[in-house]
């Protein structure tokens, strides 16, 4: 069906056909932002729970990420962008809605202008930028910043943001992984000093291996880095040498358990041994079984078979018992076949591993038992939201004994997840004992001893600190090109 929408159609029809839907494509993220501004309007701004860590913004948030299918901080973005176009740039959004701006280019501008409080500038600017946007379509990101950049130097000094130039900009970011190979993508920006000692460190650790070590230059640094990681001071050699006085245990592999969930066959897999060194690569060999970290990551066999040889210690998962465990807390292994069964948080949309999540009882302890059709995990921000935003409106949800959860919106609407390791192991059968109806649990959270945590500053106070410590960075930048030339 795809390949049949334009089959019809001349060049200069396809390319009208191109135009056409991009103003579509505008004008329904035009509309659904004006959606979103008024659900922030229209639910954020009771005082009484602006102090909640999980206050009225996450619980707006939790709603769009579901209905958006996207994640909880992807979400909370469109709500600021929505709130900025709505009450900070009411042209701009006029813009957007018209089809004259983009929704990449109203981006940059509510971003690039988020430093101005005067209210007469910022409708200064409004009025400016959104008569002067139209010929910025064609900018490149950088072009833009610095077209939006200078509007706002000229008109308000102090608001332009300088996160380019700055160690501010410091960071360090770990990409997707890929699932055939095993391997993610990592980039950042260091100190000069740290990255002359990271640079200096991995150079040491690549050169202390014997010469037979089949892997590059390069490959030795990135193993390096991940030894480094694990706790280790030194690499392993991978030459096989019994006499190598670089061999020994891989210290990546002594500081992670290896969890089997389903398919034992991936036991019997081999390392692949073109995993490392250069030149020409055979076509791979199939390997049996599947494998996956706790984060949800496909694990290659090879990879698997890889780590085992090098000291990584095997844990079989233990299937929980029928009956429900006496206490609140979970022994460790029912907790490990909740985390090992779901993978992630089990909120719509949200991918937080298992490692960063909460075991929670889907009906309230002692309401419902510590058992395994009862548990699930949760990421800390969606258990405060499920457990603290009972009666008030919140989301509700039902647990089946296979680990599924039908999740009710405040509006009504459901949403289905599944347990992550269905997607790897789609043959591990989950299924546990199915429970007896259980009693409802008080709505008020406060009934079963739960506090609600509290944030020191609310969303709106740390917005305002924060705009007011970035505006402080600029004074002495704007007094130092304002002040007269010597005489």
């Amino acid at each position: 069906m795809f390949d049949n929408c334009f089959r019809d159609a001349s060049d200069a029809g396809l390319i009208s056909a191109i135009e056409e839907w991009t103003a579509a494509e505008t004008a329904a993220a035009a509309r659904r932002l004006a959606a979103v501004a008024e659900l922030v309007h229209r639910r954020c701004g009771d005082e009484e729970r602006a102090h909640w860590a999980c206050d009225e913004w996450d619980s707006a948030a939790a709603e769009i990420s579901a209905a958006l299918g996207i994640s909880h901080g992807r979400a909370s973005g469109q709500m600021y962008l929505a709130a900025a176009l709505r009450h900070r740039l009411p042209r701009v959004a006029a813009a957007l809605l018209e089809g004259t701006l983009s929704v990449r280019v109203v981006t940059a501008i509510a971003w690039r202008t988020d430093l101005v409080l005067d209210d007469d500038v910022l409708a200064l600017l409004d009025a400016v930028i959104a008569e002067s946007a139209g010929r910025w379509e064609a900018l490149s990101q950088y072009k833009l910043d610095q077209a939006i950049d200078a509007l706002v130097d000229r008109h308000d000094p102090g608001a332009v943001r300088r996160t380019r130039a700055s160690t501010r900009s410091r960071d360090v970011t770990i990409g997707g992984q890929d699932p055939q190979t095993g391997t993610t993508s990592l980039w950042g920006r260091l100190l000069a000093t740290d990255a002359t000692v990271l640079e200096r460190r991995l150079a040491q650790m690549a050169h202390a291996v014997c010469d037979d070590d089949p892997r590059t230059i390069g490959q030795r640094r990135a193993d390096a880095l991940g030894a480094l990681a694990a706790g280790g001071d030194q690499l392993s050699c991978q030459c096989g040498g019994p006499r190598c006085p670089s061999a020994g245990s891989d210290p990546r592999a002594g500081s992670v358990v290896i969890h089997v969930l389903a398919d034992a066959d991936a036991l019997a897999a081999q390392p692949d041994p073109y995993h490392s060194g250069e030149g020409p690569e055979p076509e791979p060999v199939a390997q049996p079984g599947s494998a996956a970290i706790a984060g949800g990551s496909i694990v290659p066999t090879a990879l698997l078979a890889a780590l085992i040889r090098d000291g990584a210690r095997i844990r079989h998962l233990r299937r929980p018992a029928e009956a429900p465990e006496p206490q609140y807390r979970p022994s460790t292994a029912l907790d490990e076949f909740i985390r090992m069964r779901d993978l992630t948080c089990r909120f719509p949309h949200c991918d937080q591993p298992a490692e960063r999540c909460d075991v929670d009882h889907a009906v309230p302890w002692p309401f419902g038992p510590t058992h395994a059709s009862n548990l699930r995990l949760e990421c800390r921000k969606h258990h405060l939201l499920k457990t603290f935003w009972i009666g008030t409106g919140g989301w509700s949800d039902r647990q089946f004994p296979d680990g599924t959860i039908v999740w009710t919106s405040p509006t009504g609407r459901t949403y289905t997840t599944h347990p992550g390791s269905r997607i790897v192991f789609p043959g591990w059968n989950t299924t546990t004992a199915a429970l007896p109806g259980l009693a409802c649990p008080p709505a008020d959270p406060a009934h079963l001893g739960f506090a609600v945590p509290t944030r020191r500053r609310t969303r709106e106070a740390q917005r305002a600190y924060r705009i007011a410590c970035e505006r402080a960075l600029n004074d002495a930048h704007v007094a130092e090109r304002t002040r007269p030339p010597p005489f």
